[in-house]
């Protein structure tokens, strides 16, 4: 049980870090283009950058929890390769329901939990299976 807590508490602090870039790149394309919506031919553009935005904003976080316990090139490291997958995997997931929900690159706050919830639930059996086998996960 300790496992899963601990599996769901490190899955939390990487969707927190991948939301904050993700979304916030959404959010500024979807502001730039209103009230119309981000023309198609843009859609993919959009997504790659909010999903590389997601992940460094995710790599920032992590990082600057772990500056103390680790030191400023350890911790990054650490953010680097103990999660990249977490973040791709959450990434990936948030943006096919954001895709599957909305049918376009746009953030309403009737999809948020939708979004957020896949993301959580698409990293967190990699995140228990990473803890499990090595002691380590994200944090």
């Amino acid at each position: 049980m300790q496992l899963i807590k601990r599996s769901a508490k490190n899955t939390f602090g990487c969707l927190v870090g991948c939301a904050i870039g993700d979304l916030g790149a959404i959010y500024c394309f979807q502001r730039y283009y209103a009230p119309d919506s981000i023309p198609n031919d843009l859609w993919n553009l959009v997504w790659g950058i909010a999903m590389a935005s997601g992940i460094a904003t995710s790599i920032i976080l992590e990082t600057l929890i772990l500056w103390r316990q680790l030191g400023p090139a350890e911790a990054f490291r650490t953010a680097i390769g103990m999660s990249l997958i977490s973040m791709i995997l959450m990434e990936a997931a948030m943006n096919l329901a954001d895709y599957g929900m909305m049918g376009e690159p746009a953030i309403t706050i009737e999809v948020l939990p939708f979004t957020l919830g896949a993301g959580f639930l698409a990293a967190w059996p990699y995140n228990y299976w990473r803890l499990k086998k090595h002691g380590k996960c994200c944090h």
